[in-house]
């Protein structure tokens, strides 16, 4: 008797992991997110807001860090020959922070040399600014996103204890479900942008520190090439 007890109540179990697992596959993303409420509207625009900010961002940074072949060596025989002009023309024509940063120091050339130092610093502090447009809105996604999913939660759970109330000796789980629903929902919506804009971020600020390098590398070489005349 206590075999066939047993038996039945795994049938039953197993007919009911069955059941649930059929409706778990009806239920679409765009279902789960209805159901998280309001909170995935803001967390749907800064999902959206992060990955614009950082394709744009990326690509921008991509550009900055191409140089053109040579550049530094056409740079060094221009200024040996006396060609500023050309200099000057080479630089113009290479839209990146690199050939601002060293216009800058061409158009110096005469002056000491801590203040043609001190200009290309200038531009090159102006030109890691640019690159760095946008860095902090990411940032504040991926601290504010997951707040706001534990905020869905905390208002998630208040409705489903308000429904509770309401209810008296009538609870019915599908009373509560609207509520719970929106609890954990809107955690797992507000980590997965917080997430997504946390490895954003970190990717952009590690590409602009390679642009960082590469524009010291190159002052530091343009510096020592106004200094091998008087050498």
């Amino acid at each position: 008797m206590i075999n066939g007890i047993i038996l039945e109540i795994t049938q039953n179990g197993a007919e009911l992991a069955e059941s649930v697992s059929q409706q778990y596959d009806k239920l679409s993303l765009w279902e789960l997110s209805v159901k998280g409420g309001w909170i995935m509207i803001p967390l749907l625009i800064m999902s959206i807001i992060t990955i614009y900010l950082f394709v744009e961002r990326f690509m921008t940074i991509n550009k900055a860090t191409k140089e053109e072949n040579n550049f530094m060596n056409n740079i060094r025989d221009f200024v040996h020959e006396g060609r500023l002009d050309s200099a000057l023309a080479l630089c113009k024509n290479n839209s990146t922070p690199l050939a601002r940063m060293i216009e800058k120091g061409l158009l110096r050339i005469g002056k000491p040399l801590s203040d043609i130092n001190t200009a290309i610093e200038n531009v090159g502090s102006l030109e890691v600014s640019r690159l760095e447009k946008g860095i902090a809105a990411i940032a504040t996604i991926a601290g504010s996103a997951p707040m706001l999913g534990f905020l869905g939660t905390v208002t998630g759970m208040v409705r489903a204890f308000y429904n509770m109330s309401k209810a008296g000796n009538n609870i019915d789980i599908q009373l509560l479900s609207s509520g719970i629903y929106e609890a954990m929902v809107t955690t797992i919506g507000g980590l997965v942008v917080g997430i997504l804009a946390y490895i954003c971020y970190n990717i952009l600020v590690a590409r602009i520190e390679n642009v960082v390098f590469q524009l010291e590398a190159r002052a530091t070489e343009f510096m020592d090439l106004l200094n091998e005349p008087a050498n």
